[in-house]
Parts: C-alpha cells; structure tokens; sequence
C-alpha cells in the first residue's frame, strides 16, 4: 500500500480506526488462516489493506467488508487488487450473511481487525450467522478476547463468554501489542479462532430464551439469582434445575444457563396453548 497514502489518510474516529502495520503480526495472522484457493474467503473491515494484500496472495477472490467510502473506494481501485477483491461498501452489522454464503456457494471463512468499538455488538449479530460460517479469526481488543474464553467464577466470565462457548469453539491464537497498530491505542489486542460447532453442545429450543436470561442474570451480577431472576424462576424452580439461588451470574456455566433457556421456551409453549385452547 502506498505509504503516501497512509501517512496522508485522514483517520475517522467515529469508525474506531486503527490500522495493523507490524509485518511480523500480519504473518502470523495470515498463517493462523490456512487461506486457500477456492474457499470463500470474507474481510470484516479491511481499512488499508494490510491483511488484505497479504490474503489475497492465495486465493483467487475475496470478498472484503468495509464501512468507510473511502478505503473502499481506495480497495476497489488498488492497481493489484482491483481483479482480486468483491467489494461491498457496508455496515458488517447490516450485511445477511446467510445470503452472502448462498450467492458465494459455500460456508464462509471470515477474519478482520475489529474496531474496538463495535466488536462486542459485531460478534453477538455474527453469531446469528454460525450455521453458514466455517471459522472465523479476528484481532480483538485483549479484554474481549478475555471475555469470549472466560470459565464460570471469572470476573471476565459474563453474557458475552456464555453466548459465543453455546455457538463456538474458541480458541485464543496470539496477543499483539499496541505498538503494532498506527495510530498506537490505548489497548493490546489478541487474535482468536472460533469455531462454530457443526453440532451445538447443549439443546436450546429457543435461542432468544438463551439470551433474555442471560441478559437479565448479567445486568444484575452482584445480586443473587434469588433477586436478579426472581421475577422468572422460583427458588424452586431453579432447584429443580440443579441451581442454587444463592449463586451469582457468573457462577453458573453455559449448560445451566441453556437449562433456564429451555424452562422459559417450555413455559411459552405452554401458555400459548393455553391461550389457543380458551380461545
């Protein structure tokens, strides 16, 4: 990329831009990937280009995810890349890649440099996607990284840690340090693997049961379950599901948060046919 470029480019803020330049970094990245021809291969967020120009030595085409009008312009254009690169100048937040695999014609194989500021919202909507990802490598903020892999009883064990162990393997690759980024953040980074399960380990009838209840456990942590889901579950409800309510959010692992999922789907059930049934 032309360094006339990067020095002259006029970073936007409000996208949360950094930009990978370490070469060391971008090798070991692009090595964790495996790309190869023929797969269909997705960049969330391809900024200058750093991953981008080193990926595309691979494969014969690649689709490339950004944002911001004018690095997507800047890829389109690129005097190497033009022939290589299927530009789409988007929102990732607002992309159906369900569609995207269909008109593609296989699973997808995502990666990116994530901006900090979306990257908790941006896996929660990709997760939505796992029954046509393949894998996904991303460079996240350290913290989050620390979130997705935490175990019960951790204090970065929270919504976040449950939701993406129920889609995903997850396995933590390298950590980077700020210095490997222009501008310099204020954080390290780390880059994982997650691998979507091509059979999930627990049976959740209702995924949004799965969220609501982690989100009412989590929103309220240092309350007991007695209090912070008092509302949906008696003491003896929870008992009856091997739970304790006088644990805390973080005490209880993804299995007994799919357990509560599956009492809540099996009461809605239950009170929509009831309400079919007076009807």
């Amino acid at each position: 990329m032309n360094k006339c470029i990067h020095k002259s480019r006029i970073l936007r803020k409000r996208f949360g831009q950094v930009f990978l330049h370490d070469r060391y970094i971008i090798n070991a990245i692009v090595s964790a990937i495996q790309p190869l021809s023929g797969q269909v291969i997705v960049e969330i967020g391809p900024g200058l280009g750093a991953l981008t120009e080193v990926v595309a030595k691979y494969v014969d085409v690649m689709t490339v995810i950004e944002l911001d009008r004018d690095l997507a312009r800047l890829l389109a254009n690129h005097r190497f890349l033009h022939s290589t690169l299927n530009v789409i100048q988007q929102d990732a937040m607002t992309v159906d890649f369900a569609a995207l695999s269909i008109e593609l014609g296989q699973s997808l194989r995502l990666f990116g440099n994530l901006p900090y500021n979306i990257s908790t919202s941006l896996m929660f909507y990709l997760f939505r996607y796992t029954h046509v990802i393949r894998d996904m490598h991303f460079m996240l903020q350290k913290e989050v990284v620390n979130r997705l892999i935490a175990s019960p009883n951790a204090k970065t064990y929270g919504r976040l840690s449950v939701m993406a162990q129920y889609y995903c393997q997850i396995i933590p690759i390298l950590e980077v340090s700020s210095t490997a980024f222009r501008p310099v953040p204020k954080v390290n980074s780390a880059v994982v693997r997650l691998l979507p399960y091509t059979r999930l380990p627990f049976r959740v009838r209702d995924v949004s049961k799965l969220a609501t209840v982690t989100h009412l456990a989590f929103s309220q942590r240092r309350k007991t379950l007695r209090n912070s889901l008092g509302n949906y579950f008696s003491e003896k409800e929870l008992a009856e599901q091997g739970i304790d309510a006088t644990l805390r959010a973080e005490n209880l692992s993804v299995e007994y948060y799919c357990r509560l999922a599956n009492v809540l789907a099996e009461r809605a059930i239950l009170e929509e046919e009831s309400e079919c049934f007076h009807d």
